[in-house]
């Protein structure tokens, strides 16, 4: 009865394909106990991921008004670090979500089982404390643990989570390298996206690369450490520290490049200055909820994260190459129209990230649900992130369709730049639906820890859109970039949709 059950609420195998994501769509705005988890999930960590966008926008507007040549410079050097990073960060943060989302939730089956056992070990300790009177001032009040101090140690020790230790010296390691690397290869790479050396944009870009790649190593860090924080399902903490570090470098921006006039050096010094303060935060604060270190180095996890990190670098890969190579192509037409698709690609990535905090709710939430093998709530989270997501996105198309067309002039006022925005906003404002259930649906997958699905499939995407990348640049120009853009959300937003409404993979209980 029970499975029968399931079945009426969740779809056959036949209906689940086409009609999962609109089961129980009366629901969505539901306040239970599983909407709350979501929201309280979510909303922060959408605040969180919007900060960085937002300060990066703040960053725009300010170099905007120096120069095109230098809004355009700024832009590529933004294009080759954000994508440099994303190889590095993205698997770092999903791997160590899921995780540390398992170990913890086994950890705390473990320790109400032990405090459980102790409970029944000592019952004449418990009737002897229920006996005793409670004088009503002076004392500190009885726990919910009847007052065993094994048992409180428990619930108030500092943890040892062996995937977040792992997690903070990946983190670390990473970010030297990355730093390293960026600085030894900043013209290299500008050179390939399509800055020439005769190019007035090519001596700015060398500047703000070679000086933000200097805050690698605190992004990392501080990532890694935001991933820990997400799989303990505390988003507030990482907010409170990205807030507290953007707002220092919105302060700096204005310090450093309207009063100091030190132009693009004084943006990415800002930038550095703040990722390194939201590090500092964020590690004071874990530091009070488990052992940064393990006991031994034998205790940590690296085979793991190597095995699962892997299949999301090549992924990774896969995705930052197409958005790498649109903005490489957009330099090829020039600093206006390269000025034109940074200033859009920023509003289309930030606008977008908001899904990402739904994403992160559906992650957190379906890991535990998988360790526990809770089924039914796996299944109903994923069907109530999913809706969440197309409702945003929808909301999102609007506000960015009508905003977008009054709002352009807030970054730059070259009439140029502002016509070609013009043209990219129909497509900038069109995808926010597909882009959101794109983004929420690699949350449900990882949450599942289906990494093998994600990378494979998302190489295939990629190889689909970067062709069509180069077919409709060399045939459409800025146009095409955003059209072949609009197909490379498209698939992976299919690419998502076909793992789980097909029911394979970890979602085979669905046909059960």
């Amino acid at each position: 009865m029970e499975e029968e059950a399931n079945l009426n609420q969740f779809g056959s195998k036949r209906k689940m394909p086409l009609g999962f994501l609109f089961k129980d769509a009366s629901l969505i705005f539901k306040r239970d106990e599983l909407g709350l988890e979501i929201l309280h999930i979510a909303l922060p960590t959408a605040l969180a991921l919007m900060a960085d966008p937002i300060a990066s926008l703040i960053d725009t507007a300010f170099i905007g008004h120096i120069g095109p040549v230098e809004l355009a410079a700024v832009g590529v050097s933004i294009a080759v670090f954000n994508q440099v990073s994303k190889i590095t960060i993205f698997p770092l943060v999903s791997v160590t979500t899921s995780l540390v989302a398992e170990e913890d939730t086994v950890s705390r089956v473990n320790n109400v089982t032990e405090s459980h056992n102790l409970e029944e070990s000592h019952p004449k300790n418990n009737e002897m404390q229920n006996l005793i009177p409670k004088p009503d001032s002076g004392k500190v009040a009885p726990t919910r643990t009847g007052g065993n101090p094994k048992i409180e140690n428990l619930e108030f020790a500092k943890r040892n989570i062996p995937s977040a230790s792992s997690a903070l010296v990946i983190g670390g390691l990473l970010g030297l390298f990355q730093a390293i690397f960026l600085i030894i290869m900043a013209k290299p790479l500008l050179r390939f996206m399509g800055i020439k050396a005769d190019s007035p944009m090519l001596t700015p870009a060398i500047q703000y690369l070679t000086l933000r790649s200097l805050g690698a190593p605190a992004i990392l860090l501080s990532l890694a450490m935001q991933g820990i924080f997400r799989g303990f399902k505390d988003t507030k903490t990482p907010l409170y520290a990205t807030v507290v570090g953007d707002v220092t470098n919105i302060i700096l921006d204005s310090i450093f490049i309207v009063t100091f006039h030190w132009g693009v050096s004084g943006a990415a010094i800002a930038h550095v200055f703040s990722q390194y303060l939201i590090s500092i935060v964020l590690l004071w604060t874990l530091r009070k909820k488990i052992n940064l270190l393990p006991p031994s180095i034998a205790d940590l996890q690296f085979g793991r994260f190597l095995k699962s990190g892997s299949l999301l670098l090549a992924r990774v890969i896969a995705a930052t190459f197409c958005v790498t190579l649109a903005a490489s192509l957009a330099a090829r037409l020039g600093p206006i129209p390269m000025a034109a698709f940074q200033i859009s690609l920023q509003i289309w990535l930030a606008s977008s990230l908001l899904a990402d905090g739904l994403a992160v709710a559906g992650q957190a939430i379906l890991a535990s649900a998988f360790a526990e093998k809770d089924h039914e709530k796996a299944t109903a989270t994923a069907v109530r992130v999913l809706q969440h997501s197309l409702v945003l996105g929808l909301v999102l198309a609007f506000v960015l369709g009508v905003g977008l067309q009054f709002g352009s002039k807030l970054f730059t006022k070259d009439i140029h730049v502002l016509h070609l925005i013009s043209i990219s906003i129909p497509f900038v404002a069109a995808t926010q639906p597909i882009n959101s259930l794109a983004f929420v649906f690699d949350g449900v997958n990882f949450g599942a820890s289906d990494f093998s699905y994600s990378a494979y499939s998302m190489v295939l995407v990629a190889v689909v859109s970067i062709v069509c990348l180069v077919i409709f640049f060399y045939t459409h120009g800025f146009i095409g970039i955003w059209i072949a853009l609009t197909i490379y959300m498209s698939l992976r937003m299919f690419a998502g949709f076909w793992r789980i409404g097909s029911g394979s993979g970890p979602w085979q209980f669905l046909r059960s």
